[in-house]
């Protein structure tokens, strides 16, 4: 069941003077982001574009004929887990017990902890989730020994009975977690399999790290990782090290997640394969980072267009001190950062009740705690005090966690729901 919780004056943009609402009764409200009803900054999602881009990669899991796990720790967002779950997820993809938590309580009941788990709180909190739902199934990585060790010292140490499902998860050297050689992969999966108190699963990687929006690179290296991963399976298969009827191989981030399909669709294992993807940022997508990656997939796979930018936060001009500089009520309290610096995407002048596309030159050039850098032509279009400017993120996910909640918006612009954040 997912919250529908109380937006107040301790909602950041919320405004001050206006009655507490349920999240859900917002649309009661008649507001509408160029009305100026609700304070700047403001961060928004196209509720027409969530529900085109949800539709679309379910789609695409469908034709590829593989089950789609989305990575929660993008939104953690209740209400959009909720979402993909009804849209035909066949379950969510977490980080740590805690993401996890908030999944169940949005209805997941399949889930995937992409992440290691050995410290006794996530173990007891792990134990605690599926004890009390007896229709959850989750899967979480081991990569080393080391942390087998770990969990069997647990499950003695709290005289447990229960037996944890995981995965083996294959890295890529000088990167993330995961075993780096198929002796270390092998060995590994032989203890697993001898262990009283977890079950292999399948097999898990990451192969975000090895892409570089090049083409030609990504497709060899992803595809040569993923001859590394599929030699593991098929090992793991013959020494007949798995503890289940099927075989679940999964991967993928969202950067070039189309190019990990033959892993998820591999044949030749004498048990059934599920085949599970966990991109998670195609639900809201972006205007930087992700944007130039789906060019590539979209040439790759044939498509015309496929997945299109949800989130935006809208800030006001609040100053033009000099020639060619105007500063946003924006910063790096609002807004992602970490990739490349916001985009201006649309600018609607003060007083407009429409926008339209931003200047091609305009550019936000740094940002403080609150003030966003956006710097234009002095000869072009000016920004004016009062102005309204929509920008566009790269990497949506560290602009999800600095909001409590976001407003839903039409394409009007008309506020007409809101989701919450649970970080």
């Amino acid at each position: 069941m997912t919250p529908d919780p109380i937006l107040d004056h301790c909602s950041k943009s919320y405004p001050l003077e206006a009655t507490p609402c349920r999240a859900a009764d917002i649309g009661g409200k008649g507001w509408n982001v160029l009305a100026d009803d609700l304070a700047y900054p403001l961060a928004v999602v196209s509720r027409s574009a969530l529900a085109h881009n949800i539709a679309w990669m379910q789609d695409f899991a469908r034709r590829k004929d593989i089950a789609l796990a989305p990575h929660g720790k993008t939104t953690m967002s209740p209400e959009l887990f909720a979402l993909q779950l009804a849209g035909g997820a066949w379950g969510m993809t977490f980080a740590t017990i805690f993401q996890l938590a908030v999944g169940v309580e949005a209805g997941a009941r399949n889930a995937i902890i992409a992440n290691q788990v050995l410290c006794d709180a996530d173990l007891d909190g792990l134990d605690m989730l599926l004890a009390g739902h007896s229709d959850l199934r989750v899967w979480f990585l081991v990569d080393s020994l080391a942390q087998l060790a770990l969990i069997e010292d647990w499950a003695r140490r709290r005289q447990s009975r229960r037996r944890f499902d995981v995965l083996l998860e294959i890295g890529i050297p000088g990167q993330r977690t995961g075993c780096r050689t198929l002796e270390e992969a092998l060995a590994l999966a032989a203890a697993i399999s001898r262990s009283p108190v977890v079950r292999l699963g399948g097999i898990e990687c990451y192969e975000g790290g090895l892409a570089r929006c090049d083409s030609v690179h990504d497709a060899r290296e992803v595809t040569a990782f993923v001859g590394r991963v599929l030699e593991v399976a098929r090992r793991c298969d013959a020494e007949d090290l798995f503890g289940d009827a099927s075989v679940m191989l999964t991967a993928g981030g969202s950067a070039v997640f189309d190019l990990v399909v033959p892993l998820l669709r591999a044949q030749g294992l004498s048990r059934p394969v599920q085949g599970v993807l966990r991109s998670g940022c195609y639900i809201t997508h972006d205007n930087g980072n992700y944007a130039r990656f789906l060019k590539q997939i979209e040439q790759r796979e044939g498509l015309d267009a496929s997945l299109r930018a949800a989130l935006e936060v809208w800030a006001m001009v609040q100053s033009v001190p000099e020639p060619g500089l105007a500063l946003l009520t924006c910063g790096r309290r609002d807004i992602s950062y970490d990739l490349e610096m916001p985009i201006p995407v649309r600018h609607a002048p003060r007083g407009a009740r429409a926008a339209t596309e931003a200047p091609a030159g305009w550019k936000i050039s740094a940002l403080n705690d609150q003030h966003a850098y956006l710097h234009f032509d002095p000869a072009g279009t000016v920004p004016q005090v009062g102005d309204r400017v929509a920008l566009g993120i790269s990497h949506p996910c560290t602009t999800f966690d600095k909001w409590r909640w976001l407003a839903l918006v039409e394409d009007d612009l008309a506020v007409t729901g809101a989701i919450s954040t649970r970080f």
